[in-house]
């Protein structure tokens, strides 16, 4: 789901875990730092909805959310020379979900499937 910005992010996450419908949620966004501590209380109070809203709900919750100086520097690390870290939080939500799972069932991962 797309919202308007990062601060809308933990209550968009919130809706999503409470229709119990996702094993996961990957919260993708950027804050860049502008002239004023608005970025401060935007990325801090993002980052902390989020944890909480995982935390209430006991659901994983990846934090996606670049937190850089210039527009240059979140391009680089969505897609560019820094990598991505969408996908990086993407693959963390996956990895945690299955270790959920792994937990509420008792089934053993796949190492230890194997070892």
């Amino acid at each position: 789901m797309w919202v308007p910005g990062a601060w809308e992010l933990p209550i968009a996450a919130r809706r999503a875990l409470a229709s119990e419908r996702y094993a996961a949620v990957v919260a993708v966004g950027a804050v860049i730092r502008g002239e004023t501590p608005h970025f401060d209380f935007v990325a801090g109070e993002a980052a902390r909805g989020l944890a909480q809203a995982s935390a209430d709900f006991d659901v994983p919750v990846t934090l996606g959310l670049l937190t850089t100086d210039t527009y240059e520097q979140a391009e680089a690390r969505a897609g560019g020379a820094h990598g991505n870290k969408g996908w990086d939080s993407a693959m963390a939500a996956m990895e945690m979900a299955d270790l959920f799972e792994m937990l509420d069932t008792g089934a053993p991962d796949d190492d230890e499937a194997e070892g």
